[in-house]
C-alpha cells in the first residue's frame, strides 16, 4: 500500500537528476529564508505581513531540508505569488521566480538528498535466507518431473 506522501512522487532520483532537484531546492530555499528573515526582522509588525514572512522563511528551510516538500512547495508558490501581486514594492520578479521554482520542486519531489526520500522513499529489502530455519545458503531451487493423469499422459 505505501505512505500517503509516497504517493505524490512519482521517483525519488538518484545521481545527476538527484543533484538537479538538490540545486533547484537549495535556489529556492535560501532566498526564501533571507527574504522571510528579512522581513521579520523588519520594522512592520502587521499580522498579515508577519504571516506572509513566517511562510517564506518556515517554507524555505523546509525545501532545503527536503521536508514535506509538495505541501511546502505549494505553500510557497501560493505565499509568494500572493506576495509578488499584493506588495508594492520593486522586487515583483524575484517572487514570481521564487513562486515558479517552489511549484516546480513540488511537482518534480525533493529527490533522492532529501529527508523526505529517507522517510518516504522507495525501500529494497533482501531477503538472504531462503532455506530452512537457520540456514545461511540460498535453498536450492530442485526440479520435479511431474504427471498430468489424463487422456494424452503428458510427462513434464
Amino acid at each position: 500500500m505505501g505512505c500517503p506522501l509516497q504517493r505524490l512522487f512519482s521517483t525519488f532520483p538518484d545521481s545527476w537528476p538527484g543533484r538537479g532537484l538538490l540545486l533547484l531546492r537549495l535556489g529556492a530555499g535560501i532566498p526564501l529564508v533571507y527574504f522571510g528573515i528579512a522581513g521579520l526582522s523588519g520594522a512592520v509588525w502587521e499580522p498579515v505581513t508577519v504571516a506572509r514572512d513566517l511562510v517564506a522563511a518556515a517554507g524555505g528551510i523546509l525545501l532545503l531540508a527536503g521536508l514535506w516538500t509538495p505541501i511546502a512547495g505549494a505553500v510557497i508558490a501560493i505565499d509568494e505569488t500572493w506576495i509578488a501581486f499584493s506588495s508594492h514594492q520593486g522586487a515583483l520578479w524575484i517572487h514570481i521566480l521564487l513562486a515558479v521554482l517552489s511549484a516546480g520542486v513540488a511537482m518534480l519531489g525533493p529527490g533522492a538528498w532529501s529527508i523526505d526520500a529517507r522517510l518516504y522513499g522507495r525501500k529494497v529489502f533482501v531477503n538472504g535466507d531462503r532455506g530452512g530455519r537457520g540456514s545461511r545458503t540460498p535453498s536450492k531451487v530442485v526440479s520435479t518431473p511431474v504427471t498430468i493423469q489424463g487422456p494424452n499422459r503428458t510427462s513434464i
